[in-house]
């Protein structure tokens, strides 16, 4: 009987420790955080992979998955059906998804220009402002994507309908750049490094440049904030915690970019970012670097010029009431350490 009493005991001992160390894994599961990225090796991302290399996640006792995701608008669908926890994409998808009743709210901001170009073919030299989008096949990353939000308003502003013209979900990079060289598309919307390896090449050409804080202006009537980290409101609440540290993260990772060189970003990100060309990809980051802010603050004036874009076309926002101080919180950047 104290035999068997005493397998019994090791047995029950056994399970609890077994039952223990499951506790333990899916505590660990739990504690990861997913972060979706419209495409991280995309210049106007670099925040999301620089924060990851300069070990600022761990620093704050983070465990953060990045993921990578071409097109914004599909990173945004992923957040919502519960599978990542955040999105490193454009702040506009905060306006248009509160249109269709979804809160969701930009934590950190990291630009304040688009940092997006559109670019012609030079087979298509006929393309000399966006009226004359009329007909064309225009390269976007995908449907409901930023890209694709700036491309239309670029096109209706110029009195074109959203008829007149087709967006076609190229994504970036090589798929980009393949689908200008087979003319599948006579001028897209894309960012660096795509942009600079273009140009180097002679196939395409700059049509309206918004890298720059004054070509933004031109282009769309004031400060635009485009990328940035965003989150289901309900998330945000239940998640302070988690949310101040990717702040202070991101905060970090935002003065090092505006306090170090180009050359000096560029050695932190991972080689195959540079697509054969590290000389090319500094000088993109130069020429963009301008675009990042430096704390992770909304700027005061951009959700307006937003709303203001997204306004001009977009259904989902046209006739509704926006309320654009749910859309973004400066809370958790303002507490950053």
């Amino acid at each position: 009987m104290r035999s068997s009493g005493m397998f019994l005991y090791s047995a029950a001992l056994s399970f609890v420790v077994a039952g223990s160390s499951l506790g333990v894994t899916a505590a660990h599961a739990a504690d990861k955080i997913s972060i979706m990225v419209g495409g991280y090796e995309n210049q106007i991302y670099l925040p999301a992979k620089l924060a990851e290399s300069l070990g600022y996640f761990k620093d704050e006792g983070l465990d953060i998955e990045l993921l990578n995701e071409p097109a914004g608008v599909d990173a945004e669908n992923e957040m919502l059906a519960g599978a990542v926890q955040g999105v490193v994409g454009f702040y506009d998808h905060c306006i248009d998804l509160q249109g269709k009743g979804k809160f969701v709210e930009s934590v950190v901001q990291f630009s304040q220009a688009p940092g997006e170009v559109e670019l012609v073919s030079a087979k298509h030299p006929e393309i000399k402002s966006p009226a004359d989008f009329k007909g064309k096949s225009l390269g976007v990353t995908g449907l409901g994507s930023s890209t694709n939000f700036l491309t239309q308003y670029l096109a209706v502003k110029s009195g074109l309908k959203l008829g007149e013209f087709t967006s076609v979900p190229v994504g970036a990079g090589q798929t980009f750049i393949a689908a200008m060289q087979q003319d599948a598309i006579q001028a897209g919307m894309t960012t660096e490094p795509t942009v600079s390896r273009l140009l180097k090449t002679g196939e395409a050409k700059v049509l309206i440049d918004m890298r720059t804080m004054d070509g933004t202006r031109a282009a769309l009537g004031g400060t635009y904030p485009a990328a940035s980290l965003y989150m289901q409101e309900s998330w945000v609440t239940d998640h302070k915690e988690e949310v101040q540290k990717l702040a202070n993260a991101f905060v970090k990772t935002l003065h090092f970019i505006n306090t170090h060189s180009a050359a000096e970003i560029a050695d932190k990100m991972p080689k195959d970012f540079y697509v054969g060309d590290k000389e090319g990809y500094v000088k993109a980051l130069e020429n963009g670097k301008a675009m990042f802010t430096a704390d992770g603050v909304m700027p005061e004036d951009g959700p307006k010029t937003v709303l203001a874009v997204l306004s001009e076309f977009s259904k989902n926002v046209q006739g509704k009431s926006i309320d654009l101080s749910k859309t973004y919180t400066t809370e958790f950047v303002k507490n950053a350490k």
